[in-house]
């Protein structure tokens, strides 16, 4: 069973830029899918983006759309979230799981064990 560690928040001015680290304790093989969600205080989870290992396809949320990529480093076993432009509203504890592209924008994921997140903090 692979297991995920995010990695690299922090705090940021707005109009900043973070990338986030995605750590896989193994091999990340294709036909996988690689998702990054966020949750601010007293909000529910939203997915922010996925890719999928097996072509490199991606997609993102409304919200962070144009201003956040993601990317996959398979000889790293790493996915990276590079966000760009950011907004005091980006700000929350991000998480990366094995979740399918086509439930990013699920209300719930009852089978995802999160991991701790790392925290982004986007504030002057």
């Amino acid at each position: 069973q692979v297991q995920l560690v995010e990695s690299g928040g922090g705090l940021v001015q707005p109009r900043g830029s973070l990338r986030l680290s995605c750590k896989a304790s193994g091999l990340i093989q294709d036909f996988i899918d690689i998702s990054w969600f966020r949750q601010a205080p007293g909000k529910v989870r939203e997915g922010v983006s996925c890719i999928r290992s097996s072509d490199g396809t991606t997609i993102y949320g409304h919200s962070v759309k144009g201003r956040f990529s993601v990317s996959i480093d398979k000889a790293k076993n790493t996915v990276y979230l590079q966000m760009n432009s950011l907004k005091p509203e980006d700000t929350g504890t991000y998480y990366c799981a094995k979740v399918p592209c086509e439930l990013l924008m699920s209300p719930s994921h009852p089978d995802v064990a999160w991991g701790q997140g790392t925290q982004v903090t986007v504030s002057s």
